[in-house]
């Protein structure tokens, strides 16, 4: 009674447990269905339509893979997907199933995906009689005394039967007779059949009774079993063995040692010599896993374990035992131990995956299911119960579910394939018992990408140098681009971004949308272009695409493709010959004339040089090389000629230079006829140089205000200038005479500037740069930027000026020119070429 007060005190603890476990998870539960079908029906039978009971779509059963989760190899049940019915699958047999009387309940999984839900159903399986009740043996014989009084009981085989309930045994019956009749014990598991001897016998009128004992069960139609009962009738023997208790209860732990001595049997027999010498035995109606697991020594009555003992199959044993005498006949006395075996923490417990998803998008959401677990442990009480956690340090965490041992595994933080693409999540089962016993269980997760990066460059701008006249249609430079993501999210095409952009460069541009490589369609001119801009964007194959860009800047490098221009002299004809005449009385270092070139390339290019290629008398004419003056190197004497002719070679300093020829004819004249000739000229001229005068006071007029009004600008563009220098041309000259010029940009700390025939000094030559590119100390107070515009400025008014009297200036008026040309030098309109 105590024992089933506390059972129902337990029970009523675990229902109060799981009742609250549902309040709290009642977001998360789903109704419980059960049914109930009796056992042995045929294969294919219909249980219930679960879909339509849990309330599912039944058109998206095959879709949502609608099925049983077992952990059977052969189910019992399974679902019809086309229907939602569940059916039985296998042979159902309540008593291979489930041992006892008690109900017989087997636990559904139902599972359906896309949402992930699981349902739990509940069958009960209902006996029917299909077993007949059985006597472990056929036949059973007692030696009984004729001075036996009545009343004396003897036990019979107890028959078995396998049903439950009402179709189990109900009764025994016995064959009508005088002397015997059927007493009835009932116990917890079974009842137990004695026969009672209720007239006393006599031997001399019947020694031999043979009886027929009958167990029915309670099934419709009823079944049962017999059993032959013999009974030899002994002359006296009046004392038969008593045990002190008539049952005893011991408890042993599991897996007690083999061949350890659990109780020893203690019967008394008040006979003497042989009458009450006692033997024991186990009773042969127990159930045959006892005599594989216990052992009776028959003279010293100790009960030994022969057998494994493992309370996860059976938690108690009831052992029938007898003491007999040996006398004639023996008499006997039995009595009944119940073992009760105590459970120990010797089964770890188990981890079963019911669904697992594999792959999970790295944008998933938190709180995604990826997979469905269930733990279990053998073991009972607190040996039973488990604690799991998820060991690994991963973005995924366990959740319980509203039934115990139930769990869900869920992202906890957002996930970036990028940083992590496969996690292994580590899932610990703990139970509470001592010591405890863990199992561990490793779901293998690969993190599915997604486009969330974009195609990024290594740097914000580009910079790239191209010597003019490229080949049209070659590969001039490539672009690159690397994107963080995989297969098409990662494969990245280029293109140049046109819309909007006035420059006409870009469309003589074209890019490779795979490689990146870039392609000019056209040849460059330094003397046209000097750099360009635009921008490539690099796009990648996802869904929806992401893009980046990046802007490219080109500078065209200066090649040798331009020869010298001689500027003057310049004869009516457009030839390059000019007559000069000079008195005879002219000392040695006279300025006979100034030969004036133009070259349009720039630095070494454009650097020009003078030297004579012929010349009627060496001693009398000198030619500087670099300025082009030639003057007399000594006084004219009688002898020499009156007219020499000078051919005067002017070529630049490129790899592959370039020339031009000029021919100045000198005329030595009596200086009387040099002054009669110069009236004449200046007489017949009077007009042109009134007009050239004129149009120079002009332009010393226009340089003026044009001074004024850089001044200004300087002033406001210094006052407003960013500190951040960026690469720039910069125009600057040297002011010899000459007509080259050089240009200069700017790159990080360090100028560049490609020269022309005089250089600066503490200028150096970067090496492995170009051989007419210098490298300039780094003046933060001269801004690139302005000079360029103040050359650009310069150049233009210069431009105007030599075109407008480049054919009506004479020698005589060079100086002024050299003056504005040195006064818009130190203005900041320096010449580019002088």
């Amino acid at each position: 009674m105590e024992t089933d007060t506390k059972t129902r005190t337990r029970n009523c603890a675990w229902i109060s447990f799981h009742f609250v476990l549902l309040l709290l998870f009642r977001k998360e539960a789903l109704a419980q269905i059960r049914y109930s079908i009796p056992e042995e029906v045929k294969d294919g039978t219909v249980v219930g339509n679960v879909a339509k009971d849990l309330g599912l779509d039944i058109n998206s059963l095959i879709e949502r893979r609608f099925r049983v989760v077992s952990g059977r190899k052969d189910p019992i049940f399974e679902v019809n997907q086309n229907n939602g019915a569940l059916y039985v699958h296998n042979h159902i047999d309540r008593e291979e199933l489930c041992q006892g009387s008690g109900a017989c309940l087997m636990e559904l999984k139902i599972l359906v995906e896309n949402p992930l839900e699981m349902h739990y159903v509940t069958v009960e399986i209902t006996d029917v009689n299909d077993h007949s009740p059985s006597f472990p043996e056929k036949d059973q014989r007692f030696e009984i005394f004729e001075t036996t009084l009545p009343g004396r009981r003897f036990q019979l085989h107890t028959a078995r039967d396998p049903d439950a309930g009402i179709n189990s045994i109900r009764t025994y019956t016995l064959t009508s007779n005088e002397h015997f009749e059927i007493n009835i014990r009932q116990s917890d598991a079974s009842k137990i059949p004695f026969l009672v001897l209720k007239k006393s016998l006599d031997r001399e009128q019947n020694d031999k009774h043979t009886l027929l004992v009958t167990a029915v069960d309670g099934g419709k139609p009823q079944r049962s079993g017999t059993l032959n009962v013999s009974i030899i009738v002994l002359d006296s023997n009046d004392n038969r063995p008593v045990f002190s208790q008539e049952i005893y209860q011991i408890s042993i732990k599991e897996n007690i040692p083999v061949g350890t001595s659990v109780f020893q049997m203690n019967a008394t027999d008040l006979d003497e010599d042989t009458n009450g010498e006692v033997e024991y035995s186990l009773g042969k109606t127990l159930q045959r896993n006892v005599y594989d697991i216990f052992e009776l020594d028959k003279l010293t009555g100790v009960i030994r374990v022969k057998g494994a003992v493992d309370y996860e199959e059976n938690d108690i044993y009831e052992l029938d035992v007898e003491a007999s005498d040996k006398g004639t006949p023996p008499l006997t006395g039995e009595c009944r131990v119940i073992i009760k075996i105590i459970d120990v923490n010797d089964n770890p417990p188990e981890i079963e995956v019911t669904s697992l998803s594999d792959t999970v998008s790295e944008d998933s959401k938190l709180g995604t299911v990826i997979s469905l677990l269930s733990v279990t442990d053998k073991d009972s009480g607190v040996n039973g119960k488990i604690i799991s956690s998820i060991t690994s340090d991963v973005p995924f965490e366990l959740k319980p579910s509203y039934k115990e041992n139930i769990y869900s595994v869920v992202t906890k933080e957002f996930l970036d394939r990028e940083q992590v693409s496969h996690y292994e999540i580590t899932i610990k089962a703990t139970d509470c018992g001592d010591p405890p016993l863990s199992t561990f269980k490793t779901l293998s997760i690969q993190i599915a990408d997604v486009n969330d990066n974009s195609p990024q460059f290594n740097q914000t701008s580009l910079e790239f140098y191209l010597v003019e006249n490229n080949v049209a249609g070659k590969s001039i430079f490539a672009v690159s681009a690397t994107d963080n993501d995989l297969n098409e999210n990662s494969a990245i095409s280029y293109y140049i971004k046109r819309e909007g952009n006035q420059n006409s460069i870009i469309s003589f541009l074209n890019i490779n949308s795979e490689t990146g490589d870039i392609t000019a369609l056209k040849s460059f001119d330094f003397e046209s272009v000097k750099m360009f801009q635009f921008q490539v964007v690099a796009t990648d194959s996802g869904a929806p695409s992401l893009s980046s860009n990046v802007t490219v800047n080109v500078f065209i490098l200066d090649q040798n493709d331009n020869a010298p221009v001689i500027l003057y002299p310049v004869s009516s004809n457009g030839s390059a010959e000019g007559l000069e005449e000079i008195p005879r009385n002219v000392n040695a270092g006279h300025l006979v004339t100034k030969v004036r070139a133009y070259d349009a390339d720039i630095g070494y290019n454009g650097w020009l040089l003078f030297s004579l290629q012929r010349v009627t008398d060496h001693s009398l004419f000198g030619l500087d090389r670099y300025t082009g003056q030639i003057r007399t190197l000594r006084s004219f004497t009688e002898t020499d000629e009156a007219e020499h002719k000078l051919v005067i070679l002017v070529k630049d300093n490129g790899n592959v230079s370039l020339s031009a020829t000029a021919t100045v004819l000198v005329k030595v004249v009596e200086p009387k006829e040099a002054f009669a000739a110069s009236d004449v000229k200046s007489a017949a001229k009077d007009d042109e140089e009134n007009n050239v005068t004129f149009y120079l006071m002009i332009t010393l007029g226009s340089v003026s205000v044009l001074f004024l009004i850089s001044i200004i600008v300087l002033i406001a563009m210094q006052c407003s200038k960013s500190t951040d220098y960026t690469s720039k041309y910069l125009q600057e000259t040297n002011y010899d005479g000459t007509l080259c010029h050089s240009i200069q940009y700017r790159s990080g700390d360090k100028r560049y500037m490609l020269v022309g025939p005089r250089m600066s000094i503490g200028s150096t030559i970067v090496p492995g740069s170009h051989a007419n590119t210098l490298v300039l100390p780094d003046r933060r107070h001269t801004s690139g930027e302005v000079r360029l515009k103040e050359n650009i400025i310069g150049k233009i008014f210069w431009f105007l000026v030599s075109k407008s009297f480049a054919q009506t200036v004479k020698p005589k008026h060079i100086i002024i020119f050299d003056w504005l040309g040195l006064c818009t030098r130190h203005t900041g309109f320096g010449l580019s070429n002088t």
